[in-house]
C-alpha cells in the first residue's frame, strides 16, 4: 500500500512532474526530460484526389437487416426513407448499371428489389437457396432487367428477370467449378467477370452467358493472367470493373489489390497492403507515410482482428467516373491509385466510407464544417430511433442499446456548475468509466485535491490526496489517445495517470493549452460552459502540495446524452 501510496502520487502527471505554480519560464533542458515518450507529429499534408467522384446517394447496408435510403444535398446529407429488408443481415447490396434499381440479399433466402429514383422497394423474390453474390447484368434500354445470383452451396448462377413477375430463373448455368465468390458485370463490354472460391477467374457474356470473344483479345485462359489468384492461393473478397470497361481490380484475402486489364485479362499492377508491408513501411525512411509507434500500433491491432475475422467482413473498391483512380481503405487510410489524367476536377466530390465497430458511415468532401470548433459533430447527421421492439428482434441487440454512452455531463460543484462535452466515440472506455462513476455517486462530495493557477484543477480521488481511486472494472485500465483531441486549447477535460496504463478514477481539467501532455493523458471531454466557475476555483489559495485551503467539493456528476 506504502508503494502504491507512492505511485498515485505522481498522479498529478497531468503534468509529468511538477509544474510551477506561477506561469514561468521553464528551462529547455528540463522541457526535454518532460517530453519523454512520442511527440506531437508533423501536420500532415492532405493529400487532394483530385478526380474521385460519388453521384449515388449513400445506401448503408446493416447487419440487423435494415436499409436506409439517404440524399445527397448541396449541403450535406438527408435522411428519405428505411426499410425492415431483411430478417437477419443484409449480405450484399447491388446497384444497377443506370443507377435505376438496387437489389439487396441475405441468408433468409430473399432478395428485395428497390426503385431507387422513388425511394420505394418494386418486388421480392424468395429463393430455394443462400445466395453468395449478385450483379445486374442488363444495359440501359434493355426490356428485360436481368440479375444474376450465385448459389453459396453449388457453382450454379441463376439469372432472373425482376420485372418478369416470377421467382423463377430464366436461365441456369455454371461458369465455374465451385461457388461464384464475385461477380462484376461491364455494360461497355457486356461482359461479366467472376470469381469462385478457389481463385479462378472467369469472363462470360451478360447475354449469352458464353466466353465473350468479341470483347477481348485472348482465346485461351492460357495466353492471360487469370490464374494469378488460384496460383497465390488467394481468394477474391471484392470485385470492380471501371466504368469505361479498361480494367478491373479484385481485392484478395491475401490483403493484395491485383489490377487486371480487361481486354487481355492481363495483370497490370499489384498493390501489396499486408502487414508485413506496413511493418516494413513504418520501419523505412519514407517519413510521408509513417505514423505515430501508438497510433501504428493500435492500427496494426484492430488490422489483426479485421483479418481473424470469421467470416471475413467484408471490404471493397470503386474507381473514380474518369476509369484513372482506384480507391480503397488500407491500414494508413483510404488510398488511391492512379495513371496519369488530364481532367478537371468535379465541383464536389464526395467519397463514402464505412468503419469497423462503428454504427455510422462516413463521408470524405472538400467542404468545410461550418463551425472550425466543433468540426468532428457539427456534420453529424442523425436519422430516426430505432424502436425497441426492432432493437429487441436481434441477439444480443438490447445489450447494444443500454450500453450507448453518454455524450455529456455537469459537474455541480460548491462554486457552481461546468457543463462537458464528451467523446465517447473516440475514447469510449474512458467515458464509460467516467460516466459510470457519475451514475453510479462515485464522485458525489469528492474535494479538488490539486490545484495549480495557470494549469489545471485535479479532483476524481475519493482520499482526497490523490493517492485513491481506481476504474470501475477495479483495476487501472489502458489510454485512449486520438489525434483529434490534444491538449491544444484550455478547459480540456483529460484523465490523471502515474504512467501510461495506469487510469483510474481521478481527472483533471486544464486553464491553459498544455501541449506537451499529448500522448501522455487521455483527453476524453471539453468545457462548453461554466468557464468563470473553472477560473473561480483556480484562484483558491493552495498550500505548498497545491492542495486548496478551503475545501471545493463535487457535489455531484449528472450525464447527458447530449449537450447542446
Amino acid at each position: 500500500m506504502v508503494q502504491e501510496g507512492q505511485k498515485r502520487e505522481r498522479e498529478g502527471d497531468a503534468e509529468p512532474s511538477r509544474t510551477p505554480s506561477k506561469l514561468e519560464a521553464i528551462p529547455e533542458e528540463d522541457l526535454e526530460q518532460e517530453l519523454v515518450g512520442p511527440v506531437l507529429p508533423e501536420p500532415k499534408k492532405r493529400r487532394v484526389l483530385e478526380h474521385e467522384k460519388v453521384y449515388l446517394d449513400a445506401l448503408p447496408r446493416s447487419k440487423d437487416g435494415h436499409l436506409k435510403f439517404w440524399k445527397k444535398r448541396a449541403e450535406g446529407i438527408e435522411f428519405v426513407k428505411h426499410f425492415r429488408a431483411h430478417l437477419g443481415a443484409v449480405d450484399g447490396l447491388v446497384l444497377s448499371p443506370d443507377s435505376s434499381l438496387l437489389v439487396s440479399f441475405s441468408h433468409d433466402k430473399t432478395v428485395k428489389v428497390f426503385d431507387v429514383v422513388n425511394f420505394d422497394m418494386m418486388t421480392m423474390l424468395k429463393l430455394p437457396y443462400i445466395p453468395l453474390c449478385a450483379a445486374w447484368i442488363y444495359k440501359k434500354g434493355e426490356a428485360r432487367t436481368r440479375l444474376a445470383i450465385s448459389d453459396q452451396g453449388s457453382p450454379d448462377v441463376h439469372v432472373y428477370d425482376v420485372r418478369g413477375g416470377s421467382d423463377d430463373p430464366i436461365h441456369t448455368f455454371q461458369p465455374h467449378r465451385s461457388p461464384v465468390a464475385v461477380l462484376a458485370y461491364s455494360p461497355v463490354r457486356d461482359t461479366c467477370i467472376s470469381a469462385d472460391q478457389s481463385g479462378v477467374l472467369e469472363y462470360w457474356s451478360g447475354s449469352t452467358y458464353s466466353f465473350p470473344a468479341a470483347a477481348v483479345s485472348f482465346r485461351s485462359k492460357l495466353d492471360s493472367d487469370l490464374y494469378a489468384l488460384a496460383k497465390a492461393k488467394a481468394q477474391a473478397q471484392h470485385l470492380e470493373i471501371s466504368k469505361n470497361g479498361v480494367h478491373f481490380a479484385v481485392i484478395c484475402s491475401d490483403r493484395r489489390v491485383r489490377v487486371f486489364a480487361v481486354r487481355t485479362g492481363k495483370l497490370t499492377r499489384i498493390y501489396d497492403e499486408s502487414l508485413e508491408a506496413a511493418n516494413e513501411l513504418q520501419r523505412g525512411d519514407t517519413e510521408m507515410f509513417k505514423l505515430e509507434p501508438i497510433d501504428f500500433g493500435r492500427r496494426m491491432a484492430q488490422e489483426r482482428e479485421l483479418q481473424a475475422a470469421d467470416p471475413a467482413l467484408p471490404t471493397n473498391a470503386a474507381f473514380d467516373e474518369s476509369g484513372n483512380f482506384l480507391i480503397y481503405p488500407t491500414l494508413l487510410g483510404i488510398k488511391a491509385a492512379a495513371e496519369s489524367s488530364q481532367k478537371q476536377a468535379e465541383r464536389d466530390p464526395t467519397l463514402i466510407a464505412t468503419a469497423f465497430t462503428k454504427e455510422r458511415f462516413y463521408l470524405f468532401s472538400k467542404r468545410e464544417p461550418p463551425e472550425a470548433l466543433d468540426a468532428l459533430n457539427s456534420r453529424d447527421v442523425f436519422n430516426e430511433k430505432p424502436r425497441v421492439d426492432d432493437i429487441m428482434v436481434e441477439g444480443g441487440g438490447a445489450a447494444e442499446a443500454q450500453n450507448i454512452l453518454p455524450r455529456g455531463a455537469i459537474i455541480h460543484t460548491t462554486k457552481g456548475d461546468i457543463w462537458l462535452k464528451l467523446f465517447p466515440d473516440e475514447c469510449p472506455k474512458t467515458v464509460e468509466n467516467f460516466t459510470s462513476h457519475a451514475k453510479n455517486g462515485y464522485y458525489d462530495n469528492i474535494i479538488f485535491h490539486r490545484i495549480i493557477k495557470g494549469f489545471m484543477l485535479q479532483t476524481g480521488d475519493p482520499l482526497g490526496n490523490g493517492t485513491g481511486g481506481q476504474s470501475i472494472w477495479g483495476s487501472e485500465f489502458e489510454d485512449e489517445f486520438s489525434r483529434s483531441l490534444r491538449h491544444d486549447r484550455p478547459f480540456t477535460l483529460s484523465m490523471a495517470n502515474a504512467g501510461p496504463g495506469t487510469n483510474g478514477s481521478q481527472f483533471f481539467i486544464t486553464t491553459v493549452p498544455t501541449p506537451w501532455l499529448d500522448n501522455k493523458h487521455t483527453v476524453f471531454g471539453r468545457v462548453v460552459k461554466g468557464t468563470d466557475v473553472i477560473l473561480n476555483i483556480e484562484k483558491t489559495k493552495t498550500d505548498r502540495n497545491d492542495k486548496p485551503l478551503e475545501d471545493i467539493k463535487m457535489v455531484n456528476i449528472e450525464t447527458k446524452m447530449a449537450i447542446d
